[in-house]
């Protein structure tokens, strides 16, 4: 039984790939296109009211759009498992001052997405991208 299980973990793997790629895709998304859709006089709009939330946080401006491009472009590669450890430590260290700057003052109830995005990027971190990955054929894994 555990033979078997061992042969599931590239799989499983690429089940908390695919599932924290998709959840910062949309997180990105959200972030990068205002709620209005794009402007032709100024594109990048919702990344840069981001932005300004972010400084409101008291980071610098320019973390907002790291944020921004790790989450959209991070969820894109992650998709593709096409430098997963990269992307999955940029997800891990977004996570970790979203949980110091704002969910840390919701408690666990507030944070346990977080925590759990934080744990899934960890995870593929440590073992690697899995099964169905561009990683594996470029021997990046």
């Amino acid at each position: 039984m555990i033979r078997f299980l061992n042969q599931l973990q590239p799989w499983a793997l690429t089940l908390v790939r695919l599932v924290l790629a998709v959840a910062m895709i949309i997180h990105g998304y959200d972030k990068l296109i205002p709620a209005g859709g794009l402007h032709r006089a100024h594109p990048l709009a919702g990344a840069d009211a981001f932005a300004h939330y972010v400084l409101m946080l008291g980071l610098p401006r320019w973390l907002g759009y790291v944020s921004v491009v790790t989450e959209f472009v991070g969820g894109l590669f992650l998709f593709c498992g096409l430098l997963t450890r990269f992307w999955a430590l940029m997800v891990a260290g977004n996570m970790l001052v979203a949980l110091a700057m704002v969910d840390i003052h919701h408690g666990y109830t507030g944070s346990q997405y977080s925590l759990a995005l934080l744990t899934m990027a960890l995870m593929l971190v440590v073992a690697g991208s899995g099964a169905l990955a561009l990683d594996r054929k470029f021997g990046f894994s």
